[in-house]
């Protein structure tokens, strides 16, 4: 069953879309030629649409020039007469016709990227475009039109950003503070760029004209293309984090897909409990790799089971394992991870805290059978004197709930 929210956001949208659509249609299009430059500059938007870092959907242009038509007041010196409703249209039929090569190939964009797209295009025209309508902005020039235009934007994006939380722990149930904070984050990035060329775009249209969309469109672009190669880069970093976290399973020190499982099942304890984007990148790598010190180990230990070790020994080989992730270059956080997992856990950071339970659990389960991991989960609980943190089990056995469904109800108990 969808989450009310859901509903309730996609429905808003849809019925937004729909009323903007036919007020169009039944009054007719105002300055065709205007609505059509900005519907190309939307549609080569969505058309240019590239799925980012952390799985975010980023159509950088298609943003900013559904923004700047909003915000769409005054074309080379006359006041525009479009409205609200073909503001709305505008941008929905654009990002439409954008979205087909996207669904074509089975990459369509998620409802809830257009219904973002919808609501806040909505939000910035009913801020502004009645002022115009009426002439109110007719005493508004110079620098106080243009506080009003980046006033105007900067609320819209910000809306836009929580929305953009609220949806994500619709699906997701994650806490919704993190998922604000890496919203929010994100604007200071490719966010900050949409901002400034929407304000541009929409300052330069009202001296020069419909000329000006091509001209600061470049720019954004350039932009676009760099955020992809570092996106590219990023991806590349991890598939060699993943490489090394798999020398211990080619050498025979842990079992096949330990150290992804470990790492996926971190990740998603870290989002239960809130961390944000960073800390939980910094997580996955550092639970990815905290076997690597096994390789120094002239003796492997049986099927890679740490927990089960005398906490010296699960001390030493942290300690080994944290300084060979020094000397391949990943990030000192990391590092420090791996180094601190066999601490007792009220000197350990967070995500060392994590990857301690998570691990344990994992080696306990592994060919425990079907009791294997209520019984992990109690000893995990019975260890929260020194050894796990009590915060940490339970966010762990909530997340086991949740993976497993109903079947495993007895678990959360």
């Amino acid at each position: 069953m969808r989450h009310p929210i859901l509903v309730l956001v996609h429905g808003t949208a849809a019925l937004v879309a729909l009323t903007g659509l036919a007020r169009t249609l039944w009054q007719g299009l105002e300055e065709p030629g205007a609505a059509l430059a900005f519907g190309v500059l939307v549609a080569v938007g969505e058309l240019a649409r590239w799925r980012g870092t952390e799985g975010r959907e980023s159509a950088p242009l298609g943003a900013a020039g559904a923004l700047a038509y909003a915000l769409f007041g005054v074309n080379g010196g006359a006041p525009t007469q479009h409205g609200t409703a073909q503001a709305v249209a505008v941008v929905v039929a654009a990002a439409l016709a954008g979205c087909v090569p996207h669904v074509a190939r089975g990459q369509g964009p998620t409802a809830d990227h257009l219904a973002r797209r919808v609501l806040t295009v909505a939000f910035a025209a009913v801020c502004f475009q009645p002022l115009c309508s009426r002439g109110a902005l007719r005493e508004w020039s110079g620098p106080a039109y243009v506080l009003l235009v980046v006033a105007l934007l900067v609320l819209t994006v910000l809306c836009d950003a929580v929305l953009a939380a609220v949806l994500a722990r619709s699906r997701t149930g994650w806490p919704l503070s993190p998922l604000l904070r890496d919203e929010l984050r994100a604007l200071l990035g490719i966010g900050s760029a949409v901002c400034a060329t929407g304000v541009v775009m929409s300052l330069a249209v009202a001296v020069v004209g419909l000329w000006a969309l091509p001209v600061f469109s470049l720019p954004l672009l350039l932009t676009q293309l760099s955020f992809r190669r570092y996106a590219g880069v990023r991806a590349t970093y991890r598939q060699t984090i993943a490489s090394l976290a798999r020398a211990t399973e080619i050498a025979g020190y842990t079992p096949a897909g330990h150290a992804r499982r470990v790492a996926a099942l971190s990740r998603a304890v870290g989002r239960e409990l809130g961390l944000s984007g960073p800390e939980l990148t910094v997580l996955e790598y550092a639970a990815l790799m905290h076997d690597i010190g096994q390789l120094s180990l002239v003796d492997p230990v049986p099927a890679g089971a740490t927990a089960v070790l005398p906490a010296e020994e699960q001390r030493r080989i942290a300690l080994l394992g944290g300084a060979v992730v020094r000397q391949t270059g990943v990030d000192a956080e990391v590092a420090v991870v791996v180094e601190r997992q066999a601490d007792p856990y009220r000197d350990q950071p967070v995500s060392a805290r994590i990857v301690r339970a998570v691990n344990a659990y994992e080696e306990k389960t592994r060919d425990a059978g079907p009791g294997g991991p209520l019984r992990a989960l109690e000893e995990l609980r019975l260890g929260t004197a020194r050894d796990y943190q009590p915060e940490v089990v339970e966010s762990l056995a909530r997340v086991l709930l949740n993976q497993r469904g109903s079947a495993a109800a007895p678990w959360g108990a």
